[in-house]
C-alpha cells in the first residue's frame, strides 16, 4: 500500500487573525487565513495535487515563517526570505509572481496589476488569481485595492487587510 504523502500545517495566532502555515519538502505552500470563505478549495487544490493529507506538526520552513511573521507584525522584517511553492494555474502563478513585485508599503489595483501583466481587459481574471492565492502576506495580496482606493474582498477579511496596510503604511522607519 503507497504511502500518502504529508503537508505539514501549524497555526499562527497573528495580531489581525488565525493562519494556517503549510509546508511540503523545503517549502510553504500554505499561509492562509483560518476564516477565509475558500479555505476548503484551497485545501482541496493543496491535498490533491500533492496527493497528501495534512498532519498538524511543525517543520524548519513553518518556525521560520513564524518567525518572520512576528518580525513583520513587530515591525522589524518589510521582507520575507521563505522559499514558496505556488500550486495553481501558470496565469495565477504569474499573478502571485507580480504581487510579490509590489513594495512594502505600497499598493496597486487589479486593473494596474493586469496592465502590468500585459493583460488589461483581464481584471477580473486577475481578482479571481489574486482571490486563489494560498500564501497570503508572503504573497502580498492585502497590497490590491480598488481603482477607486476602496478596500475589496479579501480572505482574512477587511479588517484585517486594513490592519496590513496600516501597519506597511505607518511604519516609516524601515522604508
Amino acid at each position: 500500500m503507497k504511502q500518502k504523502n504529508v503537508i505539514q500545517i501549524h497555526r499562527y495566532k497573528s495580531p489581525c487573525g488565525d493562519l494556517i502555515l503549510g509546508s511540503f519538502g523545503n517549502k510553504l505552500c500554505l499561509c492562509d487565513w483560518t476564516i477565509e470563505k475558500h479555505r476548503s478549495l484551497i485545501d482541496n487544490r493543496l491535498r490533491r495535487f500533492f496527493q497528501a493529507d495534512y498532519e498538524e506538526m511543525t517543520s524548519e520552513i513553518i518556525e521560520e515563517a513564524e518567525k518572520q511573521l512576528s518580525e513583520y507584525f513587530n515591525r522589524e522584517r518589510t521582507q520575507f526570505n521563505i522559499p514558496l511553492l505556488f500550486i495553481g494555474t501558470d496565469f495565477q502563478k504569474n499573478v502571485w509572481n507580480k504581487l510579490l513585485e509590489i513594495p512594502y508599503g505600497k499598493t496597486a489595483s487589479y486593473k494596474e496589476l493586469a496592465k502590468q501583466l500585459g493583460m488589461e481587459k483581464a481584471v477580473r481574471a486577475v481578482a479571481n488569481a489574486n482571490g486563489a492565492n494560498a500564501i497570503s502576506i508572503f504573497v502580498p495580496c492585502h497590497r490590491i485595492i480598488g481603482s477607486n482606493n476602496s478596500l475589496t474582498g479579501y480572505g482574512g477579511g477587511l479588517t484585517a487587510k486594513q490592519f496590513l496596510l496600516d501597519l506597511e503604511l505607518n511604519n516609516k522607519l524601515l522604508l
